[in-house]
């Protein structure tokens, strides 16, 4: 039984400015969304709830009509005129002038051959009319305004140069570029850490008051953060298997929860269960004075550019015992992921020493490295674009066993793929589906699984929990907590999330501008922080 979305001004007769009615999104016998209705009024900010696979991606694309092999009935109205109607080309000239959306994942949404300054300026060329200097302008005060450093450099820089949390705000640089009537905003924050994502609501905030004098943006808020929830919508929708469940104002369902499925959300919070690592525990990794550097150019004289130096990682150490976690954090840029591509031995480093259980990464070759690589696994921060496309789940996560257990039958080695998925929330029956069948969160317990299934000794997991809804994360999370116990796993634990970081972690290492700037056991670097930096990011995170 779906509930439909109702509110004051649909009651005073005030027409919205979106409506769904009684849609229904189905791929041949599987029903992604079934019979929501919900109606967003201009100037309006709107979230949508649920947990990975609840349909809220899917209905927001919809809305776009960017659903592919989809049977979709119903209606979709746009200031009254029903979308399902509207050809394509009609439909192409609504994307991103009246309709912009913020995509969940920018590594897969932004164009890997063109800067992100050509990709912003593109749509405001295009949609606006203006002329390409002027386009261009507008792209660094958008990129400067969603808190991108040195914006008119950043301009210049293709996706792969920028950090995950850069990414997500040239993305949403990019929707706003044209003011647009409706944003459809799909986990915008995910990437972000607590400092750059009250930058980006503020901004939300600012951009929608200021437009709603205007064309009355409304705002539709794709989330799995029940924070970001209470701190910028002002009613909220709760789905379920592709069902609206519960709605109503934000204060009144946070506060009285009718729903089960609500109530059980809202009482999702992370749960520390670290256990004390022994002092006799071995080190398995260690980092003395690791540096890395990438070139860049700057500019020279006469127009022409210059080769330079970009350093990421500045003189960092750091060390994992066995059966311990490690926690990295730091603002999005910081040096946290590249510290962990050099610690894997996958970036080279300018100067340092990196050792796993003793010995120099650069001492292993052939067959040791090969079993060097099974024992040091990585789940990656964008799951998208880490799993194979063309290949299914069952060969994605098995691939690792073919490789490193060779002597292990199809059969065990199909037991063993069900056994790991099971334990991160999945069954047997995604084992014939591929990576793009699944939500951004189904897909990061893909990659979870593929990290988990060789039993590796030292896990680095890069923003393991950053596309899961409450609920699923604090399965991850206990999940990981009791697989470190089970198998005196060491973990290095890089997220945005201090809460996260306070559940799992040992100790715990802050980054600014590539360098560590304390280190510490988390309950004393959380409790009394000596660095201004530190004291920064828990501000802005009990702030949120």
């Amino acid at each position: 039984m779906s509930v439909s979305f109702d509110n004051a001004a649909q009651r005073a007769g005030v027409p919205p400015l979106l409506e769904l009615d009684h849609l229904r999104v189905s791929f041949g016998e599987t029903v992604a969304v079934n019979d929501v209705s919900l109606a967003i009024q201009r100037g309006e900010r709107v979230a949508l709830v649920g947990e990975s696979g609840s349909g809220k991606s899917v209905t927001a694309l919809s809305i776009l009509r960017l659903v592919s092999d989809a049977q979709v009935s119903g209606a979709i109205r746009l200031d009254g005129e029903d979308l399902l109607a509207r050809s394509e080309r009609e439909m192409r000239g609504l994307r991103g002038s009246d309709i912009a959306m913020i995509f969940q994942e920018p590594m897969t949404a932004l164009n890997p051959l063109y800067t992100v300054g050509d990709q912003i300026a593109e749509t405001i060329v295009v949609h606006d009319g203006v002329p390409a200097g002027e386009a261009r302008k507008r792209a660094v005060a958008l990129l400067g305004r969603t808190g991108i450093a040195e914006p008119g450099k950043r301009v210049n820089s293709y996706p792969h140069q920028l950090s995950g949390g850069q990414r997500q705000r040239a993305m949403i640089a990019m929707a706003l570029a044209c003011r647009p009537r409706l944003l459809l905003a799909d986990e915008p924050t995910t990437a972000l850490d607590v400092t750059i994502r009250a930058q980006i609501v503020e901004l939300l905030l600012e951009l929608q008051r200021d437009e709603a004098q205007k064309r009355g943006m409304a705002v539709l808020l794709i989330t799995h953060d029940l924070n970001l929830v209470r701190n910028f919508a002002q009613r909220v929708a709760v789905m379920e298997h592709g069902v609206l469940v519960e709605s109503g104002p934000v204060e009144q369902v946070f506060e009285a929860p009718q729903h089960p499925y609500t109530q059980r959300l809202l009482a999702s919070r992370p749960v520390r269960t670290v256990v004390p690592v022994l002092p006799i525990s071995p080190v398995l990794l260690e980092a003395r004075d690791v540096s890395v550097d990438f070139r860049t150019k700057l500019p020279g004289v006469s127009g022409w550019f210059r080769a330079g130096r970009f350093r990421a990682v500045n003189e960092a150490s750091v060390a994992v015992r066995q059966g311990e976690t490690l926690g990295i954090v730091g603002e999005s840029g910081s040096g946290k992921s590249t510290l962990a591509m050099a610690l894997l031995g996958l970036q080279r480093t300018a100067h340092g020493d990196i050792e796993f259980q003793g010995r120099a990464l650069g001492s292993y070759r052939g067959a040791e490295q090969t079993a060097l690589r099974s024992n040091m696994q990585v789940v990656f921060q964008d799951p998208f674009s880490s799993l194979s496309p063309r290949q299914t789940i069952e060969r994605i996560v098995g691939e690792g066993l073919a490789l490193h257990r060779p002597s292990m039958s199809r059969e065990a080695r199909r037991e063993k793929v069900i056994s790991v998925l099971r334990e991160v929330g999945l069954d047997r029956t995604v084992l014939q589906r591929y990576p793009h069948e699944f939500s951004g969160g189904q897909r990061q317990r893909i990659a979870i699984a593929r990290a988990l299934v060789l039993e590796p000794r030292l896990l680095i997991l890069d923003e393991p929990t950053s596309a899961l809804d409450v609920s699923i994360q604090q399965q991850v999370l206990k999940l990981l907590a009791g697989l470190q116990q089970k198998y005196n796993l060491g973990f290095v634990f890089i997220s945005h999330d201090l809460a996260v970081i306070g559940a799992m972690a040992h100790r715990v290492a802050v980054m600014q501008n590539g360098s560590i700037v304390e280190s510490g056991e988390v309950e004393q670097i959380f409790a009394t922080p000596a660095h201004p930096y530190t004291r920064k990011l828990l501000k802005a995170a009990l702030d949120h």
